[in-house]
């Protein structure tokens, strides 16, 4: 487990075993609540998800360290702009447990998952691109999710081991802010099944990118692949006259100065355009709707640089 806090101590049990964070030679260890928490193994949901998951040709992690950045605005325009090509199929999955927006963001809000005799089928909106969410199981939107870690785990896992993604050239996974339970378990289900790479999105004021650095720090000591860096909300475009006004200055050098700095591609900035937080707020396309637009050139840059590294690149198992 390379997200220890610290090194394992002599008489450590193991941190995948039955009795990690439990035995007596867990007590006042610093990595004590990650092991007694954290998803342990030999788990054979990890066999069974690589299974359920071999006709998924890329997994492609959305992080961000900060919330507010607009990663699940991004995370559905990505899913959006793929499956524009009709012979890419594309999906799209929902881990952020508590605060679940992807569903309102693409549409279906309000939409109910079925079963079917190959397990849980997906929402679908269009052919071609297919979305999971915990918003789907929610009888009311305005319900708060309280649950623990372990339930979060549980529930990460039938993502990944009980829908019926299919086939899939793209599944793209929505993230909540930080390094905690949600990522924790998405790398290890997904340890067998190899994961592609990450894209981590930030603003370009320093508070943010301060929160980035713990992300990159986070992929690098559990293994997941960098695709990059996309900056977003770089700066207002107005819809009028597409002129553009630094909002957000980047008094630090912004995300394209933390990317040298962390030596990871830089893979574009997407300026703010109203019309985007108005397309997801109404279950619109953005990237249907608004291709006049400066922030859909911006898309397209940063979409087109993803997909270069994705045709480049064989998903590797995280450590």
């Amino acid at each position: 487990m390379s997200h220890l806090a610290a090194p394992e101590p002599e008489h450590c049990p193991g941190p995948e075993t039955e009795n990690a964070g439990k035995a007596s030679a867990c007590d006042g260890c610093p990595n004590q609540s990650i092991c007694a928490t954290g998803p342990t193994g030999p788990d054979p949901a990890v066999a069974a998800i690589a299974a359920r998951l071999t006709g998924v040709k890329h997994k492609i992690l959305v992080l961000s360290g900060k919330g507010g950045v607009g990663k699940s605005t991004f995370s559905s325009n990505l899913s959006l702009f793929l499956s524009q090509d009709l012979d890419t199929q594309v999906g799209l999955l929902d881990i952020d447990i508590c605060g679940p927006s992807v569903p309102k963001m693409v549409g279906l809000e309000g939409e109910q998952i079925r079963q079917s005799s190959s397990g849980w089928a997906p929402v679908y909106v269009s052919d071609n691109l297919a979305v999971m969410s915990i918003g789907f199981l929610m009888a009311n939107q305005n319900d708060a999710v309280i649950w623990k870690g372990p339930k979060k785990n549980g529930m990460i896992k039938q993502f990944l081991k009980d829908v019926d993604w299919g086939d899939l050239d793209f599944l793209v996974v929505d993230t909540p802010p930080g390094t905690s339970d949600e990522h924790l378990s998405i790398v290890q289900y997904l340890k067998d099944a190899g994961i592609t790479g990450a894209v981590l999105i930030t603003t370009p004021q320093e508070v943010a990118l301060q929160d980035v650095r713990r992300e990159i720090d986070f992929c690098r000591k559990v293994g997941v692949p960098m695709i990059g860096l996309v900056e977003n909300m770089s700066a207002f475009v107005c819809p009028k006259c597409n002129g553009e006004s630094v909002i957000f200055p980047p008094t630090t050098g912004g995300a394209e100065g933390l990317a040298r700095e962390q030596k990871i591609p830089f893979l574009g900035a997407i300026p703010l355009d109203p019309r985007i937080g108005i397309s997801g707020d109404a279950g619109e396309s953005f990237v249907d709707l608004y291709q006049d637009s400066p922030a859909y050139a911006a898309y397209v840059k940063v979409i087109s640089a993803i997909t270069k590294y994705c045709n480049e690149t064989v998903p590797v198992p995280t450590v």
